[in-house]
């Protein structure tokens, strides 16, 4: 163990001890695509999560405050037992082991599962924005196209023999503007972020819309409606049913009677194709900067997802610069370095 970890381990302990929790009950819990990490905690009579979020590379601050608004909606994010800001450290409830993943793989239906996590959305999307949307940033073309950027700087030099020019950088970005415009023709609401199986928990023994725990929504944002259903229906991690995901999609749309149902289709696939490029991106640095390559093996599926988005009409600007500066030959799982 290094020095600064084994500082790190040090203020664990502490913190622990001083929230009445043992720090000799401790197992690590999966990691996500962000510097933190997780471990349960254990002590007779109940479980906890830590949360270890380094300071100067995450800012906990944004979970303390999502939390506490989507609790007090009603919603199943995790209670916060205990805090320091400081260093980077929160104490929460531990939802359990079941989350969408983990239940699929063992036989859930598909239909319920996905139909109860739209139906969270609309809830959630049917809420006053005031409250809920209260200091929340945009997610805005700036975002965007900051987003965009890293399937230029990780994904594009990993499948490409030469660097890109810089007028093709400013190309694919420009190529960006009527898109953006388009995909922010529907309502804006809470998005948030990475709503996908993996961060969904099974809770059946509470009500409504609380079954469906939340872990995942720190980078929440205001945005359109449709993001979070791309990231519901449109997942990296896994193929979900299309003809299901079809009939979410036009069900979610009638909630909306005021925009029409071209309106919500084009925003669902230019955000599709956002995100898409997006993950791309960050999947290649997981594996060029972290060595977590295990991420590499869903890119396959998310180029059959984003070649579905392109054929949207008003993607052609996008669709034209790949076909100039990226072949479908060069649209590959880039390899692994050792």
């Amino acid at each position: 163990m290094t020095e600064a970890a084994d500082l790190r381990n040090t203020l664990i302990d502490r913190f622990l001890r001083k929230a009445g929790w043992p720090p000799a009950g401790r197992t690590a819990l999966a990691e996500d695509c962000s510097f933190r990490r997780y471990e349960r905690i254990s002590r007779p009579g109940g479980k906890a999560v830590l949360m270890d979020a380094p300071p100067g590379l995450e800012d906990v601050r944004p979970f303390l405050t999502m939390a506490a608004k989507l609790r007090a909606g009603g919603y199943s994010a995790p209670e916060i037992f205990a805090t320091d800001v400081e260093n980077g450290f929160l104490l929460l409830e531990d939802l359990g082991d079941a989350t969408y993943t983990k239940a699929l793989a063992a036989g859930a239906d598909e239909t319920n599962l996905y139909t109860l996590a739209m139906d969270l959305l609309g809830d959630l999307h049917g809420r006053p924005t005031t409250e809920l949307l209260a200091g929340l940033p945009l997610y805005d073309d700036a975002l965007m196209r900051r987003e965009l950027l890293v399937f230029i700087e990780w994904y594009v030099p990993a499948v490409l023999p030469e660097p890109l020019p810089d007028h093709a950088v400013t190309a694919f970005l420009d190529a960006w503007t009527q898109p953006f415009i388009a995909c922010h023709q529907v309502p804006q609401h809470l998005v948030l972020r990475d709503y996908h199986v993996d961060n969904l928990m099974v809770l059946a023994d509470r009500p409504g819309v609380a079954a469906c725990g939340l872990l995942d929504f720190q980078d929440a944002v205001i945005g359109p409606v449709t993001y979070d259903i791309v990231s519901l229906l449109q997942d990296s991690r896994r193929d979900v049913d299309q003809t299901m995901a079809a009939q979410l999609i036009a069900d979610y749309g009638h909630r909306f009677p005021d925009i029409a149902g071209d309106q919500f289709d084009r925003s669902f696939k230019i955000l599709g194709a956002q995100r898409a490029l997006k993950v791309l991106g960050i999947f290649t640095r997981q594996s060029r900067s972290l060595g977590n390559h295990q991420l590499l093996a869903h890119i396959p599926r998310i180029w059959r997802y984003l070649d579905s988005n392109l054929q949207t009409p008003q993607l052609a600007p996008v669709n034209d610069w790949l076909t100039a500066y990226l072949p479908v030959a060069n649209r590959i799982q880039p390899e692994i370095l050792t």
